[in-house]
């Protein structure tokens, strides 16, 4: 039987390991030719190591796939584009483009360093960026693409000790938005997805007290290979007409996220005044504030 993305290139980045690994076997499970992209760092961004990316590869050739490993760091301009270059060198072409790759450098806000904010910006947010940017020329001459960005409920709607991955997360949906405003006239589709899966990104988690205990014991059913799915049918055919949207993923659970829209307003005709917006404006917004959520409050049902 013909898969869902049969014949079709896509490029995978941080598939060595965990939602990224399960993304690059149902792709070539379905089909696609596949750059398994990682440099095998480890979750806070040190080290190197080619195995993760090779041992997907030999996984993904021992099911009877075609794949092709790459080793850069998305954190820069070039290496970005050689992952790019990898798929055009090896297959010919490009189809989709899945930007996974991330590290974390948790810390509560006051004493996050300049250095731990720049360097989870730089994989998440200028990472999808770059390898983004690369493949976008490719999609618009053959006016066909497909983009799928990894954002976080951490971003969309809040966290402790996460300013830096919150707002790489948060600043790829404007990007991925823009991307799909951009090229859509060439077919070029983008979309973001949230996972919500177990995996070594998360499993620093603290477990000190029995609710502790019990919340990772709840995020550990939900496995990576949950998010594969939703991602491989973004970049098929099958979507063609999706772009522009946020998708939540939580085991068997699938959600469209909303995007900011005005939801109360006020007005005086002769205008305001730092008094009356005291007086007036804030009391009359107030019922609409939003409270400091965080992802845990928002979704405190058990995954389905």
């Amino acid at each position: 039987m013909t898969g869902s993305l049969q014949d079709k290139v896509i490029v995978v980045t941080g598939a060595g390991r965990g939602i990224g690994r399960e993304i690059a076997l149902l792709c070539a499970a379905e089909g696609a030719k596949v750059v398994v992209n990682d440099p095998g760092v480890a979750s806070d961004g040190s080290g190197s190591s080619w195995a993760p990316a090779e041992e997907v590869v030999e996984e993904i050739k021992k099911r009877g796939g075609t794949a092709v490993a790459n080793f850069e760091s998305v954190a820069e301009a070039v290496p970005a584009g050689k992952i790019v270059k990898t798929a055009t060198d090896h297959f010919g072409r490009l189809d989709g483009v899945v930007n996974n790759a991330g590290i974390l450098r948790d810390m509560i806000f006051h004493k996050m360093s300049v250095e731990a904010f720049e360097s989870v910006i730089k994989v998440h947010l200028m990472g999808s960026f770059y390898v983004s940017r690369a493949a976008a020329r490719l999609f618009r001459e053959q006016e066909s693409g497909s983009f799928v960005h990894f954002t976080s409920t951490s971003g969309l709607i809040g966290n402790f000790g996460q300013a830096n991955y919150a707002a790489a997360k948060l600043g790829i949906v404007g990007l991925s938005k823009s991307i799909a405003l951009d090229m859509n006239r060439f077919n070029v589709r983008s979309n973001c997805v949230a996972p919500f899966a177990w995996s070594r990104m998360i499993g620093s988690i603290p477990t000190e007290t029995d609710a502790d205990k019990t919340r990772v014991a709840k995020i550990q059913q939900m496995g990576p290979e949950k998010i594969a799915p939703v991602v491989a049918c973004l970049l098929g055919d099958a979507a063609k007409d999706v772009t522009g949207q946020i998708f939540a993923i939580r085991m068997n659970e699938i959600f469209l996220m909303s995007q900011s829209r005005p939801i109360r307003s006020v007005q005086r005709s002769e205008g305001w005044t730092t008094q009356s917006i005291a007086e007036h404006a804030i009391p009359a917004l107030k019922g609409s504030f939003y409270g400091l959520d965080r992802s845990s409050g928002i979704f405190s049902w058990d995954p389905i």
